[in-house]
């Protein structure tokens, strides 16, 4: 099994690029196992998405991709005897020159307060406490300020997903947090930020690809 830790390259571009990428996918003797990105779809809103339970959480698949799963965010899945939480989403620096070209953006790349709500009553039914989360992007404590673009205003991001993040982090008995999002490696305590590294966790890869 290969963990993606969002934007899994699929459900962006639409149409023949899509689909040869998902039968290259489909291809390989694995089952891949995303998390939502913001360079992505949310699968729930393509036409042809089904939901399945898998391994004690919901996933979103297509009848001829059935390896290639994306997991809801909220759910808890039991992965190699280990809980995990998953909680995608993130803000797009990138956002207006993607809608220069025509490329992939969505409004709903960010948790909804509703799907917020729902990770936070998950976690309530495990008394705050699990053994790995897989989210897009990091806590705002653990921002690598070092790699941010030069010529961004950090003033004008949305980091709204981060702070929330760093609550729950703030509050969760947790064993290990991994995440993406941002374009380099690197670990701090429990956290560790994944780009084209990968760790093997439980038995099941875990990385961000690109």
């Amino acid at each position: 099994m290969l963990i993606i830790l969002g934007d899994a390259g699929i459900n962006f571009s639409g149409g023949i690029r899509d689909r040869r990428k998902k039968e290259f996918l489909e291809s390989l003797p694995i089952t891949v196992f995303a998390i939502h990105g913001n360079r992505e779809q949310r699968p729930q809103t393509i036409e042809g998405y089904q939901e399945k339970e898998w391994r004690g959480g919901v996933v979103y698949l297509e009848e001829e991709y059935p390896s290639l799963l994306f997991a809801k965010d909220g759910e808890v899945f039991e992965l190699d005897g280990k809980q995990a939480i998953v909680m995608g989403g993130a803000y797009s620096i990138d956002k207006m020159v993607r809608l220069m070209y025509g490329d992939g953006w969505w409004p709903d790349e960010q948790p909804s307060d509703e799907i917020k709500k729902y990770v936070e009553s998950q976690l309530d039914k495990l008394g705050w406490k699990v053994d790995v989360v897989l989210s897009h992007t990091t806590p705002l404590k653990y921002e690598p300020v070092e790699v941010f673009m030069a010529g961004v205003d950090q003033s004008r991001v949305d980091k709204s997903t981060e702070e929330w993040l760093d609550g729950i982090e703030d509050r969760l008995d947790y064993g290990k947090w991994y995440c993406g999002h941002y374009h380099t490696e690197k670990k701090v305590d429990r956290v560790e930020i994944m780009f084209e590294n990968f760790d093997v966790f439980c038995g099941v890869w875990c990385e961000e690809k690109r």
